[in-house]
């Protein structure tokens, strides 16, 4: 959507807008919106402090509709601006993202740019990186994470694979690239 001063809403704006208006009129079942792990930080500090719950889920409409079903949640969608509204379909779709927005506006009677207001997105850097075989990745047969820990300044760098060997070279690359970019003071066991 595009406001009335020519500024774009990305998806995670309209879900905000909606799951919000929907919550102030008790419409929002389990108060909770369902995103995928690519909405903004930003979404999720404006859900916090609108008291909205939220879920997370792989990328893909399939994704977060399944999470709807099985939860029984009504609005959930993707930054790209695919909304599912369950009372009206089972994947995103533009129209009707288009009157639930429009619904919103009139019942408020704000301009959006007044409604995106409560959300401020934080900057984000996606890279596509070109490989020459995605499959020697850890694709579906593992998974890295990266977590920081409360209490002192370190990251904790996990990798689960089917042997503890691959797992040890993820983790070591991901590591490289930290000391290769001179962050990394020492490594932890």
């Amino acid at each position: 959507a595009v406001d009335e001063r020519g500024q774009v809403l990305n998806g995670d704006k309209i879900m905000y807008i909606c799951a919000k208006h929907f919550k102030e009129r008790g419409q929002l079942p389990s108060n909770t919106l369902v995103t995928t792990v690519m909405s903004n930080f930003g979404l999720y500090k404006a859900l916090d402090k609108a008291g909205i719950r939220y879920e997370k889920t792989a990328v893909g409409d399939r994704y977060v509709y399944e999470n709807m079903k099985e939860n029984d949640f009504m609005i959930g969608g993707e930054q790209s601006g695919h909304i599912i509204f369950r009372k009206y379909a089972h994947t995103g779709d533009g129209l009707i993202t288009a009157l639930m927005l429009m619904q919103v506006m009139i019942d408020t009677q704000l301009p959006l740019s007044v409604l995106a207001a409560g959300v401020t997105m934080y900057p984000q850097v996606l890279k596509n990186v070109r490989v020459d075989d995605k499959d020697l990745t850890l694709a579906d047969s593992g998974r890295v994470l990266l977590r920081k820990i409360g209490t002192e300044p370190v990251l904790r760098v996990m990798a689960e694979a089917g042997t503890a060997e691959e797992c040890e070279k993820q983790v070591d690359r991901i590591i490289a690239a930290m000391e290769k970019s001179g962050h990394l003071i020492e490594v932890k066991k």
